[in-house]
């Protein structure tokens, strides 16, 4: 079972995200805003496998912020930015700053929460062979 934060300032969105990766088979824990879940993130332990954020919540960089102290506290925590704000300039900031993806949430006709859970399938599997490769370096070094 992996370990899945969510952070989002609509508490619907939180929810819905929740339930989708739950029927995955996914422990999922939630926050409401971003002191919220980087408090989440600093006090996890082990670290959450992959935190789901929005990218703008308190402020137009709430989700980078986020980003940045998910991967200072564990350089192998898969980071999803979801957004309802998204343009170029963002999830190319998003991408160089460490996220694995950056999901849009207003696309007309698409399933944004099926996107979103396949995305995070995707970085569990990305987190997976990171793990392993690491051990394996550290077995052919001692």
């Amino acid at each position: 079972m992996y370990r899945i934060l969510v952070i989002d300032d609509e508490e619907a969105v939180c929810n819905v995200v929740k339930r989708r990766l739950e029927r995955d088979g996914h422990a999922v824990e939630t926050a409401d805003c971003q002191a919220a879940g980087i408090e989440a993130i600093k006090a996890k332990n082990p670290p959450y496998d992959v935190v789901v954020t929005d990218m703008v919540m308190e402020n137009p960089t709430s989700g980078l912020e986020v980003l940045q102290t998910a991967l200072a506290t564990n350089v192998f925590t898969e980071i999803v930015v979801l957004t309802a704000y998204g343009n170029v300039a963002n999830a190319v900031e998003c991408m160089k700053s460490g996220a694995f993806d950056y999901v849009e949430k207003n696309i007309p006709g698409v399933d944004v929460f099926e996107i979103l859970a396949l995305k995070v399938s995707q970085a569990l599997e990305r987190r997976k062979v990171s793990v392993a490769t690491l051990m394996r370096i550290e077995q052919h070094t001692k």
